[in-house]
């Protein structure tokens, strides 16, 4: 079924998508339809966003469902209030030319008397987030009872935000006749789990292959020192003049220090994380789609339901912990038939997740070399006069300056009115790349620092950040790295616990790395570096359990004498 017409949609939803542009169906589209369409199976759609997914559950369901009807029909719930809002434009739009349907969006961080009003009006589908709609259902405001569809879009992203008990509860309230369509980008045991426990007997659809990354996104890495990244972020940037695009940060506080950064540089960048307030997240993402801003440096759980189009690059500032979520931020660029490109600076000891991430997605990431002071300014030269050949001509407005100005330059000729211009528009960024040393970390130096370049002797020093504070050798290193003034530390052995951690730097390099740690914030929590010893927590975190595994020996000693 290669049009909208061969599978079956009433007119009124033909009409619609054709006002849309949509010419041709995409994959999920041609696949999922005709299975809402024509059986009543419960299913399961395995595809990357920016697939078509909306469309995909969203017209056959409009189609099936009853006009005008008295209770609700159809509960879409989805990760956030972004893709909420989303949804129900999406929604409105497919339902443009049919009477008697009534689409109702409710969230957090917006009135909850609007949306109850809403609801008590006799609405027909529901588009909600899990605590949102949660409370609504304990309020007794909102009755699943009747509904006839339970539709699950980006599930795993829902999952990974913790509303694991959420979606059950919900899910509890529901119906056992209703059809269930479940949306994903991953299958993780946990969405696994939900399709077996509340699914009936569901077909799946798969595609691409599961997993793996879009087609038209291409993959590159930079491998470079962590006190090296940020410099090496803002040449990839200046290399890619017309980039518009996402860039991913570990924690809250490198996106505020990231965005900061590149605002006071100069360029069009700002910051989507946890301390914005619902205004200031609305305000920033309003400015970031309609391409006033060309960044916007993100967190994964403040981008989480991001859903803008023509995105060029996404950039890994950091790897993710999770190949997943790798497949999640990339999975934003290259929609839509367009191309994309996913961009990763990683440090040296990274390579093995480089290695992870290829299994993921079944593609290789290429390793490029940071660009050069001399290959950006060419690039940024020939942009600039690219614009300029580009410009629309007012020759209605101009036309009275023309004599005094050509008066004025009458004495430059052609190719010395050329140097001038150039040199005025780029003077500073002819000096700012002047003799810029080379960033990229050599092939030898790709994994580890030689034996010859490995220090005598090692410093143990203990940290109060752990895995439970989103700390990771990668951050760790960056850390140290950003808050010791002199050259790259090298690191010997490092070991994340759960709420503290331990590393080894070189020995010489300890009472500068104490001085520099003072009054340094991670991710807003004050950070307390000491030198280790036999009395260090780890020592006696071990030795207890020891004791444990001894005493849990000797009882099943004793139980075996008796």
């Amino acid at each position: 079924m290669n049009t909208f017409l061969e599978m079956g949609l009433a007119p009124e939803l033909l009409r619609a998508v054709s006002e849309l542009g949509f010419n041709n169906p995409t994959p999920v589209q041609q696949k999922a339809i005709p299975v809402i369409l024509n059986t009543k199976n419960d299913l399961v759609v395995l595809a990357q966003t920016g697939t078509g997914k909306t469309a995909a559950f969203g017209l056959p369901v409009l189609q099936l469902g009853e006009a005008f009807a008295p209770r609700l029909q159809t509960l879409v719930l989805c990760p956030t209030r972004e893709l909420c809002m989303q949804i129900t434009e999406e929604f409105n739009k497919y339902a443009r030319f049919m009477e008697g349907f009534k689409i109702v969006p409710v969230y957090g961080g917006a009135s909850m008397q609007n949306q109850i009003r809403a609801l008590k009006s006799h609405c027909q589908v529901v588009v909600g987030t899990p605590g949102r709609i949660l409370d609504l259902i304990q309020r007794k405001v909102l009755d699943l009872s009747a509904i006839r569809w339970m539709i699950l879009d980006e599930a795993d992203e829902m999952l990974n935000m913790g509303f694991k008990e959420d979606l059950d509860t919900i899910l509890a309230e529901t119906p056992n006749e209703k059809r269930t369509l479940l949306f994903s980008a991953t299958m993780p045991v946990e969405v696994a789990r939900i399709a077996s426990k509340y699914m009936n007997s569901p077909e799946e659809i798969s595609v691409g292959q599961r997993n793996s990354g879009a087609d038209n996104v291409s993959h590159e890495y930079y491998v470079v020192h962590a006190k090296d990244r940020y410099t090496a972020l803002k040449r990839i940037v200046d290399i890619h003049p017309s980039v518009y695009g996402i860039v991913f940060c570990r924690t809250r506080i490198e996106t505020k220090e990231v965005a900061d950064r590149l605002m006071q540089d100069g360029y069009n960048a700002d910051a989507l994380h946890g301390d914005l307030s619902q205004a200031q997240r609305d305000y920033v993402m309003n400015r970031f789609r309609n391409k006033s801003l060309q960044l916007l440096v993100a967190t994964d759980v403040a981008a989480r339901g991001i859903d803008v189009h023509d995105l060029t690059h996404i950039i890994n500032y950091n790897l993710p912990d999770d190949p997943e979520i790798y497949l999640h931020r990339t999975g934003r660029t290259g929609r839509a038939g367009k191309n994309g490109i996913a961009i990763s600076l990683i440090h040296t000891r990274e390579s093995g997740r480089i290695k992870d991430i290829e299994r993921m997605i079944k593609k290789n990431l290429d390793r490029k070399k940071v660009p050069g002071g001399k290959e950006i300014c060419e690039t940024q030269l020939l942009n600039m006069v690219d614009k300029v050949e580009n410009t629309v001509v007012d020759n209605e407005h101009i036309e009275k300056y023309l004599p005094a100005i050509m008066e004025k330059l009458a004495r430059l000729d052609r190719e010395e009115l050329i140097k001038h211009f150039i040199s005025f528009e780029f003077n500073r960024f002819l000096e700012y790349y002047k003799d810029a040393p080379d960033l990229n970390v050599n092939q030898g130096d790709k994994h580890m620092p030689s034996k010859q370049s490995r220090p005598d002797s090692f410093a143990r020093l203990h940290i109060n950040l752990g895995a439970k504070q989103n700390l990771t050798a990668g951050s760790l290193m960056s850390l140290i790295n950003r808050n010791c003034n002199g050259n790259r530390i090298v690191f010997g052995k490092i070991e994340i616990l759960r709420k503290f951690s331990f590393f080894e730097i070189e020995e010489s390099r300890m009472k500068n790395l104490l001085a520099g740690m003072n009054n340094v914030l991670f991710d807003g929590i004050p950070v307390k570096v000491e030198i280790s010893s036999p009395t260090a927590p780890d020592y006696a975190f071990k030795k207890n359990e020891k004791k444990k595994e001894y005493r849990k020996g000797n009882h099943k000693n004793n139980r075996k004498r008796k």
